[in-house]
């Protein structure tokens, strides 16, 4: 495919536990492994769990810095003697300092910004200042990248709206969700004893702990499924609304029946081992999770919330979407699916697109097109 190995640079900041982070993981593990290129991750932060499962194959530089905005100088020298073939700037912030570390740097490395996620909602509720802050350097900023990969249709079409960027300019490639190591952490035994030894079904939830996922409405649809059902639920994840939940859940009289474990660096093991996996967020990009546990043959429920869960569930033919918040209509589904579990084969047909392969083999092809082109001739 290509005549030699150009070198690709992935900044990014490893300080999150979220679906992000293994995202990068599994994509830079898929463009290691096609042996067509070289990779630099730039870190802009390294305290996250994610941190320490960089592929052995890569150069991890440190740019020894907070926060995005203080990193703008730290890459600008980096690109200046580094002059790699192309920059992959992984998230919204740190695509605004790559556009203007570039500009600094004056080289001219191919800059690829992915965006992950629906920016129009997560700022719905928010002051006119505080969505210009967020829109205007869009708007501004990213048509000087060469492209923009979305990880929906739902993200393409708001960062259009936002950017004012026609949509051809804006690429939708599947998140890299599906590999190997994804089946082999989930033949590991959880340990939880809900799961080792069930007295009845489980249901499973993941991610931070915030108003993003509203877990708090996950909360109360379980306690409408439990006036017919004997059901718990695990939810996976860390975050500042753990003392919220634990005192909803206290008042709703589930303590008994809901575990916030924390964040779990394996939460494969439990997808495979509960009964149902429910995605309650607000808002997503194209949400890991419910690929994941669809992956690995997990009946699922999920709203239907900007951006992602439509398009992976196709439109609710694979399972059931919820309006974002209606906690009742979550409870109905979910015992609609745990009174008819769909096949499992069916569901790991319908996110087969989700390959990591499949997925860093497009990128490749947005990061390096020339020699793209040249390994076709």
């Amino acid at each position: 495919m290509f005549d030699e190995k150009p070198r690709i640079a992935i900044l990014a900041s490893f300080s999150g536990q979220g679906g992000v982070e293994r995202m990068l993981v599994n994509l830079m593990e898929a463009m290691l492994e096609s042996g067509h290129c070289s990779l630099d991750v730039l870190r802009i932060r390294t305290d996250g769990p994610y941190a320490a499962l960089i592929p052995e194959g890569c150069r991890v530089i440190d740019l020894n810095c907070r926060h995005s905005l203080t990193a703008v100088w730290p890459l600008a020298r980096y690109l200046r003697r580094q002059r790699p073939a192309a920059l992959l700037a992984a998230k919204d912030r740190v695509a605004r300092t790559a556009l203007a570390a570039r500009k600094l740097s004056r080289v001219r490395t191919r800059l690829v910004v992915r965006l992950g996620t629906n920016l129009s909602a997560s700022l719905a509720g928010r002051s006119f200042v505080t969505r210009a802050a967020r829109c205007l350097p869009c708007r501004l900023l990213y048509p000087g990248a060469e492209a923009i990969v979305a990880v929906s249709r739902g993200v393409a079409a708001d960062t259009a709206a936002i950017t004012g960027l026609p949509l051809e300019r804006i690429r939708t490639v599947a998140n890299p969700v599906i590999t190997a190591r994804l089946f082999s952490r989930a033949a590991e035994p959880s340990g939880h004893p809900w799961l080792t030894n069930k007295t009845g079904p489980v249901l499973l939830a993941a991610g931070r702990l915030t108003r993003q996922k509203d877990f708090p409405t996950l909360l109360r649809a379980l306690a409408e499924v439990r006036k017919q059902r004997e059901v718990s639920l695990i939810i996976l994840g860390e975050g500042g609304q753990r003392p919220d939940l634990e005192k909803l859940a206290a008042g709703l009289g589930l303590a008994h029946c809901v575990d916030l474990p924390g964040f779990a660096d394996n939460p494969y093991s439990f997808m495979r081992e509960a009964d149902l996996f429910v995605l309650s967020s607000i808002w997503e990009g194209s949400p890991n999770v419910l690929t994941e546990a669809l992956a690995l043959g997990r009946p699922v429920v999920s709203t239907d919330c900007p951006s992602g869960p439509r398009e992976i569930l196709q439109h609710g033919t694979i399972a059931p979407l919820v309006p974002a918040g209606d906690h009742v209509r979550l409870a109905r589904a979910v015992l609609q699916v745990l009174d008819h579990p769909p096949h499992p084969a069916s569901l790991r047909e319908a996110v087969g697109a989700y390959q990591a392969a499949q997925s860093a083999g497009e990128y490749l092809k947005l990061l390096l097109p020339e020699h793209c082109q040249r390994g076709r001739g």
